[in-house]
C-alpha cells in the first residue's frame, strides 16, 4: 500500500475507532508524541490530552450514539484531508447546552498530517458553532 494510502487509513482508523467507538488503546497507538491541534480553541490544551478531552469529555457524553461518515478523502505527500459528518443525538450537555433529544449533524473538514502512521498536526473547520446556536434557540 502507498504512503498515501496509508495515511488515509491512519485517518479513518482514528475517526472509527477514537471518535466512534472510544477507544483509547486506539488513540495511544494513533498520536504522535509531538502531536499539535492548530485548530485547538484559545485556552484549550493543543496537545494530545487536549484532543482526548474534547472526544471523551465533551463529544461522545452529550452525543453517546456519536457516528462518523467519511464523505470524501484526499491525500497528498503527509497530509490527509477527510470532509466528514458528525451525527449523534444530544441526550447529555454539550458546551453548555442542555440536552434536547435532538440529532445532531456536525459538518467537518479537517486536515491531519501524518507521520510514522501517527497524527503529528491537525487542522480543522466545523459546523459545531453553528450547531450549538440552532441547539439553543428550540
Amino acid at each position: 500500500m502507498e504512503t498515501t494510502e496509508k495515511n488515509k487509513h491512519v485517518v479513518l482508523r482514528f475517526n472509527k475507532e477514537v471518535i466512534e467507538q472510544g477507544n483509547q488503546e486506539s488513540f495511544n497507538e494513533l498520536m504522535h508524541q509531538k502531536f499539535i491541534n492548530q485548530s485547538a480553541p484559545e485556552g484549550m490544551d493543543n496537545g494530545a490530552q487536549g484532543m482526548s478531552y474534547f472526544f471523551e469529555q465533551i463529544l461522545r457524553p452529550a452525543l453517546p450514539d456519536v457516528k462518523v461518515t467519511i464523505h470524501q478523502q484526499v491525500a497528498e505527500g503527509d497530509l490527509v484531508t477527510t470532509r466528514k459528518t458528525i451525527t449523534g443525538t444530544h441526550t447529555g450537555t454539550l458546551l453548555d447546552v442542555e440536552p434536547t433529544g435532538r440529532l445532531v449533524q456536525i459538518d467537518v473538514i479537517d486536515i491531519v498530517e501524518v507521520k510514522d502512521g501517527k497524527y503529528l498536526q491537525h487542522w480543522g473547520i466545523t459546523s459545531l458553532p453553528a450547531v450549538l446556536s440552532q441547539l439553543k434557540q428550540n
